[in-house]
């Protein structure tokens, strides 16, 4: 597999390839279709896995890389249903501890799903636009 580009710019995965023309699937579809070797070009750089995951939008990719178990998700939900939520009582809430829960704040972070914030005056998080969409996105499903 390969990843090629027509003549309007979008990219597909290349499936099969003969004399005159070649079989792709469109990542954002799925669908598969025929077309002509002379307007494809293959994008250099572009994996065909990485192109494959571009059929799935952005703000769910970023969820998913950033939530490796259930209680990963579980917390980000929860996090987006409470709200700006202190620090504090973030610690005190889940069943997990300080540094596990450290680091999955901070892979969300990193992710863009969450922000840090002030409650009340004090140190807290809450969700970015990015973890609304992916959400409402997954619950839609």
């Amino acid at each position: 597999m390969r990843t090629v580009r027509d003549e309007d710019g979008r990219e597909f995965l290349l499936l099969k390839e003969s004399g005159e023309s070649s079989r792709l699937r469109d990542p954002e579809t799925g669908e598969e279709c025929h077309r002509p070797n002379d307007e494809l070009t293959v994008v250099d750089g572009a994996t065909p896995l990485e192109t494959a995951a571009s059929g799935v939008h952005e703000s769910i990719r970023a969820l998913l890389t950033a939530t490796p178990s259930d209680r990963a998700l579980g917390l980000l939900l929860d996090l987006d249903e409470r709200g700006p939520t202190p620090a504090r009582t973030l610690t005190s809430a889940y069943d997990l501890c300080e540094s596990d829960l450290n680091g999955l704040l901070t892979q969300f972070r990193v992710a863009g799903l969450i922000e840090e914030t002030r409650v009340a005056g004090r140190p807290g998080y809450r969700t970015t636009e990015r973890a609304a969409e992916a959400i409402e996105r997954l619950r839609d499903g």
